[in-house]
């Protein structure tokens, strides 16, 4: 199974890093280093929080629903139309809320410190990009055949690929600590190690 950073290495995943990168005002190998350490680290808390058996229901049917993978058909559309963008912020501001939790301002200020963004920019990509992942994984759960908590747990591990026992651990630490420690080297770290080729 690929990973979820393949999703950038995809003619989709270039289509989704030059939309963004007009919306932040940001080039687009700034904005593809952004999203390659901010989808693992969204991807990690949605696992988290799909640990146990309500949360992972939770996640199916919200797979199975809203986010159907519909989304990801529809990235031109979405970008340069002021409705649409507020419709997938708003989105991914509720997705973001639900995994992270008080955590939300703390992991954009990590991304943006990571990567150079600005905090708004950060904020603001991380909203984008919530909905377009929650549409991979409803796309993956319908390929995979995916029905059961069981094996919405083996999907997100198989995105999460090989190296997700050391970042899901980085994941944890940064969700249940008390704010007074960085994860800011290790966001970094998590994102660069992934970052391919795409605009050599």
């Amino acid at each position: 199974m690929s990973g979820i950073l393949d999703l950038l290495n995809s003619d989709m995943g270039r289509q989704l890093v030059s939309g963004m990168s007009s919306q932040l005002g940001q080039d687009q190998s700034k904005t593809a280093n952004a999203l390659t350490s901010a989808l693992p680290l969204i991807l990690g808390a949605i696992n988290r929080n799909a640990s146990n058996e309500n949360g992972a229901t939770g996640l199916l049917k919200a797979l199975s629903s809203k986010h159907d993978g519909s989304i990801l058909d529809q990235i031109g559309d979405v970008f340069g139309n002021p409705n649409k963008e507020e419709e997938v912020m708003q989105d991914g501001d509720g997705i973001l809320s639900h995994v992270f939790g008080a955590k939300k301002e703390n992991v954009a200020q990590a991304i943006g410190q990571s990567t150079g963004l600005d905090l708004g920019s950060a904020a603001k990509m991380l909203k984008m990009a919530a909905p377009f992942l929650m549409g991979y994984l409803g796309k993956q759960t319908r390929q995979n055949n995916v029905s059961s908590p069981s094996d919405i747990s083996g999907l997100l591990g198989g995105l999460m690929g090989q190296h997700d026992q050391k970042e899901q651990s980085i994941i944890e630490k940064f969700l249940d600590s008390d704010g007074d420690g960085s994860i800011v080297d290790d966001v970094a770290s998590i994102g660069m190690k992934f970052l391919g080729g795409m605009f050599k």
